[in-house]
């Protein structure tokens, strides 16, 4: 009876944790499904090609409660809204690989550890993986972003190209993208960008769909439906999706 109810503890737990994440979207790609799971913040997971895959794990373990153990962990940048040591080691498994710039591989010990600058590539069971720059404007030796220590991603799989912008602003380099299927763009003062300049540049390199993330700024949350607004006005073929990146 003991072990019975203690089984059923968890199971409540379980079903507590999960009722408050955000159902993940789901894409075809030609190798199967892309699962999106939002996290929290810069948080989120993707699973394709039969990887998962965590970006900016942080919060410890338990925030992750409930999903698959990661094959890959993305690493954009030192700060810790997007690295967190303990969280990373509290995840990874004896065969996880850390894909992150310098700045942060220089913090990690073990196995399995991929340096990338912006511009290098690296392929992974199917996976391309592309560090781009991310960082503040105007270009500054003392911005909180500095070109070239952080990286953004592109990550093609299953013919669908995903970009996460990481901290940026709305740089040369994302505004030139293309054939983007997914891109998650961060918003949020005054670290990254505002709503109107991160709506500019999304109409610049028109991703088919785009999920504003990383929009906790020092003064609260950033308008994501205004975002959505203007988007929609410059071009309503990009799927402006919304989900709550703060439900726990």
């Amino acid at each position: 009876m003991k072990k019975s109810f203690v089984a059923l503890l968890f199971l409540f737990a379980a079903i507590s944790t999960n009722a408050q994440r955000v159902t993940p979207d789901v894409i075809s790609t030609s190798k199967g499904n892309l699962t999106i799971q939002p996290v929290n913040h810069a948080d989120l997971l993707l699973s394709a090609a039969g990887k998962t895959i965590y970006v900016d794990p942080t919060g410890g373990a338990e925030k992750h409660k409930g999903l698959a153990a990661p094959d890959i962990i993305l690493i954009t940048d030192i700060h810790g809204d997007h690295f967190d040591a303990a969280t990373v080691n509290e995840l990874k498994t004896a065969n996880t690989i850390i894909i992150a710039p310098a700045v942060v591989t220089a913090k990690l010990t073990g196995d399995h550890i991929i340096t990338l600058k912006n511009g290098d590539s690296k392929e992974l069971s199917g996976i391309k993986i592309t560090a781009i720059p991310m960082y503040n404007l105007p270009e500054s030796a003392t911005a909180m972003h500095t070109k070239g220590r952080g990286n953004g991603y592109v990550l093609k799989v299953g013919g669908k190209s995903v970009y996460i912008s990481g901290d940026t602003q709305g740089i040369p380099e994302m505004r030139a993208l293309k054939n983007i299927d997914v891109a998650f763009v961060c918003m949020n003062l005054p670290y990254t960008m505002d709503v109107p300049e991160a709506a500019d540049a999304v109409l610049a390199f028109a991703p088919k769909i785009v999920y504003p993330y990383h929009y906790r700024g020092k003064d609260g949350l950033s308008d994501v439906n205004k975002f959505k607004s203007l988007v929609d006005a410059g071009n309503k073929g990009i799927d402006v999706r919304l989900r709550d990146w703060y439900a726990k």
